[in-house]
């Protein structure tokens, strides 16, 4: 698909200068978070994983590898506790600094700082109905409605003994469409600047919590199906 997403003016620019500073900002910590998983697990530092984004069109998101080579094969979502994410990868992904690398992406233009996170093209094309398509007109996003309401991460949500690929696409995919959805209809800059704060406060404070306490598990509310709201287990 030819022509590059269309975004306000006020969003690029931002877009821009966030993940320029963050970029030198975070030179330091990627370079350890680089160190470390070399010396954790064998294989390359970086993962590449093919993307849906912008009207489907397909790229390569970029992200600090934290689970075992190969691990990718059997399904994208990692379950809570997952065996396939090695200890410092546990590390990484708590405090989100596997993402790091994504800054890239939003200044290739491939991707926001804030918008609907990028899934599998498969899982797009298999899974996604009409409604939920929608999400594909806005760029994907480091993070959004969804990654801020469920930190650090929706795998917390109870499978409740179902297989983690099945119940992501049955139960947590479409109550997270139904938050990208939500973010898209109602886009402002202010709503960017708000989710932008919450995630920094939440990976600065709350990361560390979740570090020494851990997570309660999510379950979706009864009676609500697969879209409803998430509460405390």
């Amino acid at each position: 698909m030819k022509g590059k997403a269309r975004i306000p003016a006020c969003k690029r620019a931002m877009d821009v200068a966030l993940s320029a500073a963050a970029l030198a900002l975070a030179a330091p910590v990627m370079l350890l978070a680089a160190a470390l998983i070399k010396l954790s697990s064998p294989g390359p530092v970086f993962y590449i994983a093919p993307r849906a984004g912008w009207r489907g069109r397909v790229f390569g998101q970029l992200k600090f590898r934290t689970m075992h080579v190969g691990s990718d094969k059997q399904g994208a979502f990692t379950a809570k506790d997952d065996p396939r994410v090695f200890f410092v990868g546990r590390i990484l992904r708590l405090f989100k600094i596997d993402e790091l690398p994504q800054f890239v992406n939003v200044l290739r233009g491939e991707m926001s700082v804030v918008g609907p996170r990028p899934e599998e093209v498969e899982t797009v094309r298999n899974c996604y109905t009409a409604e939920q398509r929608k999400v594909l007109e806005a760029l994907p996003g480091l993070t959004g409605i969804p990654q801020v309401r469920f930190f650090p991460e929706l795998s917390v949500i109870d499978a409740e003994g179902m297989d983690p690929q099945r119940h992501y696409r049955q139960r947590v995919l479409p109550m997270r469409l139904e938050l990208d959805l939500e973010y898209v209809r109602g886009w402002s800059f202010w709503l960017d600047v708000r989710l932008i704060a919450k995630t920094v406060c939440l990976v600065l404070f709350e990361s560390w919590k979740v570090l020494l306490f851990g997570q309660r598990e999510l379950r979706l509310a009864a009676g609500t199906g697969a879209t409803g709201e998430a509460r405390d287990g």
